[in-house]
Order: structure tokens, then sequence, then C-alpha cells
């Protein structure tokens, strides 16, 4: 039996996979319900969702809507909607291809020439930081309310704490980007066009819960892994749940769950990968939704590096997006302003009201506010290239590989490969040791550059 810990949607798709496969497995998840961070509630009559607002419908997202029957819950966002960056007082529109980026006002033409340059720059140092990439073959001021808001909001972190071979390279390397990136950018005709955003009409939690509903007994919930041990040449599973303390043997044991809980159970049988795994820093953060009545209309903005004074670092307009009447979600905090985890929900809302009007213009209540904790993919990923798992034991969590939908759909299957591939083998699967085949970070696995694109503007 293979036994997978965690029902989030890594495990939950990883699952699917296996059961195509014709393999015996089962997801334990210790809370009472699946999905993890993906999470979606109705409040005041609005669906709001926690965790990703949206994903992107890439081929392998098409393909599991299309497998799960989830056709006519998808929603689809309109074509031609704006991103935009707050910066200097204004909303300005970012520009996705090279006609509209010469005729708009996100920078100033100064910096638009000191781009003509970034070919003659020298190609991507995976020991280098994001930050000092961009700023080398772009500028201050491109990095700055272009890259840095994007970029670093994909993960609510901030470049100057990440390496290029960790969180970058592979990004480029799909892109079929080397020395330059304004060069192979020109030869697809100038224009960045990812595909559709879209969503679910009860919420993002749809996809879960429709992968554990296919899954049926084979997701056990409330079901908490307190121990792994080994067990002649598997694995002996304890678990605690609401009829008590049981045990599982499995030939193989996946860990699709946070960082600090993988690390917990590794402690006892790999000790010195617990100890990178549990010191990987997650960024906090601030999601309030709002109840705004506005004219704005778009996929939303993210806030330039240049305002680093605000709490408030980028908002959703899941009305335009979703016909989600007057629903807008912001985000405060990340790597630039982590005291927002000492605020209460109450006083993160006051702030989002304060800091939606100052940015936008409209009035706001709110809705719901929490507190989340995203992977930072900051220098604390140095040392996951040097650590060994157990064998028979893999890990496929958020922090591991690839963030967004995409990604996780992506670890899925590369997970499944290996598990089925060790089946056939009649062996262990031999552990995921990490090393990026070059400086710095861990293996990832080679997607599509539609997937690749998808991440660059994914769920915030």
């Amino acid at each position: 039996m293979i036994v997978i810990v965690g029902g989030g949607i890594t495990g939950l798709a990883l699952g699917h996979r296996l059961e195509k496969a014709g393999e015996d497995f089962v997801i334990l998840e210790g809370a009472p319900r699946v999905g993890g961070v993906i999470r979606s509630a109705e409040v005041s009559g609005r669906v709001l969702d926690w965790g990703p607002q949206r994903t992107r419908l890439v081929p392998p997202m098409a393909a599991l809507i299309e497998e799960l029957d989830l056709g006519d819950q998808v929603l689809t966002a309109p074509k031609g909607l704006d991103l935009f960056v707050y910066r200097a007082g204004k909303l300005r529109v970012v520009p996705f291809d090279v006609g509209a980026f010469l005729r708009s006002d996100i920078v100033s033409a100064g910096a638009k020439l000191r781009m003509l340059a970034e070919p003659l720059g020298a190609g991507p140092d995976p020991r280098e930081r994001v930050s000092t990439f961009f700023r080398r073959k772009l500028g201050d001021e491109i990095y700055e309310n272009i890259v840095a808001p994007l970029y670093g909001g994909l993960y609510a972190s901030d470049p100057d704490d990440m390496e290029v071979g960790l969180s970058l390279a592979h990004v480029l390397r799909e892109l079929g980007i080397g020395r330059s990136l304004l060069l192979p950018l020109l030869r697809r005709g100038g224009r960045v066009a990812p595909p559709p955003a879209c969503s679910f009409r009860d919420g993002m939690e749809t996809l879960p819960r429709a992968l554990a509903g296919a899954l049926g007994d084979r997701v056990h919930l409330s079901t908490r892994v307190t121990a792994l041990e080994r067990h002649g040449t598997g694995w002996r599973v304890r678990t605690e749940g609401e009829t008590g303390t049981e045990t599982l043997d499995a030939r193989q044991v996946v860990l699709a769950t946070s960082a600090s809980e993988a690390a917990g159970l590794l402690r006892p049988v790999a000790a010195g990968a617990a100890e990178v795994i549990g010191g990987l820093r997650y960024n906090p953060l601030g999601v309030v939704h709002l109840d705004a009545e506005t004219d704005l209309r778009g996929l939303g903005f993210q806030v330039s590096f240049a305002e680093r004074d605000r709490a408030l670092r980028g908002v959703t307009f899941n009305d335009s997006l979703f016909a989600r009447e007057n629903v807008y979600t912001a985000y405060l905090g990340g790597a630039l302003r982590p005291d927002v985890e000492r605020l209460s929900t109450s006083a993160l809302a006051e702030v989002a009201v304060r800091e939606f009007r100052d940015t936008t213009g409209y009035r706001a209540e709110p809705l719901a506010a929490e507190h989340e904790w995203v992977p930072a993919w900051d220098l604390s990923w140095r040392g996951l290239s040097g650590i060994t798992l157990p064998d028979g034991v893999t890990v496929a969590g958020s922090w591991w590989s690839r963030p967004g939908l995409p990604g996780r759909l992506g670890e899925a299957a590369r997970v499944a490969t290996q598990l089925t591939g060790a089946t056939a083998r009649g062996g262990a699967m031999a552990p995921d040791r990490g090393g990026m085949k070059g400086p710095g970070g861990h293996p990832n696995a080679p997607r599509s550059r539609t997937e690749e694109a998808a991440s660059a503007t994914e769920e915030g």
C-alpha cells in the first residue's frame, strides 16, 4: 500500500493519478475537510476563497476538470481584463506586449530606453539574488514597479532574499530564456498571453472536494499521522483519529503536507532532513475580503516595491473576475511587512479598509479577515539541495516544488510516475535527493511553457 499523508490538492491529485494506475493507496488527512489551503465559504451571501482565488486553464487543469465532470461549474474570467500596479498615487496598467509597454505610464521613458540594453547583459547566475538579476538586466525602475510586485507577489516574498537557482531558474529554463529576457519574447511576437483565469461557482474548494468524492473511502478525514517507523522493507504508519489509534503498513509514504508537519514526522527517522525542512521560512499574510461598490475592472493590482511602507501588497478584483458582486480580496504583509503577523484580525481589517481607500479611492467594509502563511522560497531553501530522505519516503508539499495549482498537478504527476515505476520494479523508490543539476535548488519536473507562463500570473 502507498500511504499519502495530507489531503490538500497535491495529495488528492496524486491519489487521482494512482487510482488510474490501479495502485493500492490511502490518503490520510488530519483535518475534518480536504483541500488544505484551498478553502471556500459563503459569507453574507458571497462566495469567498482563502488560499488561491483562481487558477489557469492550462491543459492538465482542463483535463482534470473534464475527468471530474466539473465543466458546468467552471467560471472563466472575461477576456481583456487588465492587471495593475499601484505606484505614486495611481493604478497603472501592466503591459503584456511590447507595444503596450512603450505606450504605458508604468515606468519613465528613461527606464524604457534602459531596457534596450538588456540583451547585452550576462545571463542568470544561479547563485545571485533574484533582485540582483532583474535589476542588472532591466534596471531599478522596471524591477521595482513591474518585476518585484508581480514575481515577489507570487510568493508574498522579497526577491532580495530569493536566489535565482532556488526559485527562478526553472521558470527561465522552461521559457527557453538563456542570456536575454527580451529576445525570446520578441521571437514569440512580443506578447505574453497566459491561459484564461478560472474558478468555480462555489469557489476553488470545489476542485479538492470533487477529487475527494471521486476517491471515496480511500480518503480518511480527521486521521492524524503521529509517527513513521521502519518496518521490514517498508514503513509502519501510526495514526490517531476519531476511532482511536491505528497502524498501517506501507511500501511507500508520501508526505504531501506543510514543511513543519513533514519535519515533525521525519525527525525520528531522518534528523538531518527534518532540520533543514523545519527551518524553511513561511511569510505571514493577512487576507481580508472586502465589500466595496466600485467602478474598478480588471484582474486586480499589486503594489510597487517603491511603496514599502504600505501593509497592503495586492488586491484581487473578484467582482469583475467572476461576477462576485462587490467582492475584493486584499493581501497584506508578506516579506516586506512581516509585522502583520502581530495584528488581530480586526486590526487587519481596519488596515485593509484604510489602504484600499488610499489606493483606489473607494470605501469598503470588511467581510472576513484571517492570517495565512505561505512558503517564502527564500535563502532558507538552500539546504534542500543536500538533504537525503529514507528509501520509500518522498515529499510533495507546495514548499518542495512549483507554487500554484498547475505546479501542484505537475508535482502529483511526477511523484505518481516515480511511485508506479518503483512498484513495477518491485522495490523501494529512490529518494528525491535534491540538486537542480547545477548550483543550488532541488529537482523540478519539466512543465510546458504554457504552464510556466501561467505560474507567472498565478492565483494572487
